[in-house]
């Protein structure tokens, strides 16, 4: 009688045991969901233009990961473009700005910046400038 009930008691054990390890694997399946909202990193990137005296920017197109934004009519001799809050993965980012120089040695310079730092930069010069640079995260 005594080896009976204590065949019982393993059972009933066994099957808690085994009831407690499957409610605490679906709680913790629950709580591993993909939100990584924590983890989300917001990037502010600037494009800037800058030329030579007497030259003038006249295009602009730029943007992050092939969504290209473009600016025409311009009128001067810089341009600054407003700051873009990239939020979560970026991967590249591009600009192209179009100017027309006053001789050969005229010169246009375009910066991509990342939170404020100088991340690249690539300078043409002519009389028919078209300065390029490209970013990958």
């Amino acid at each position: 009688m005594r080896k009976i009930k204590l065949n019982q008691v393993f059972k009933g054990l066994f099957v808690a045991l085994i009831t407690v390890m499957v409610f605490s694997f679906v709680e913790s399946c629950r709580k591993d969901d993909d939100d990584t909202s924590e983890d989300v990193k917001t990037q502010k990137i600037v494009f800037k233009a800058e030329a030579s005296p007497g030259v003038n920017i006249t295009k602009a197109v730029y943007g992050i990961d092939g969504n290209p934004i473009t600016v025409t009519g311009l009128n001067g001799t810089t341009w600054t473009s407003p700051e873009i809050n990239a939020e979560g993965v970026v991967y590249n980012s591009n600009v192209v700005v179009n100017a027309t120089g006053v001789d050969a040695s005229s010169t246009l310079k375009v910066q991509i910046f990342v939170d404020g730092e100088l991340k690249k930069e690539g300078i043409s010069s002519g009389q028919t400038l078209s300065a390029s640079a490209a970013y990958s995260f």
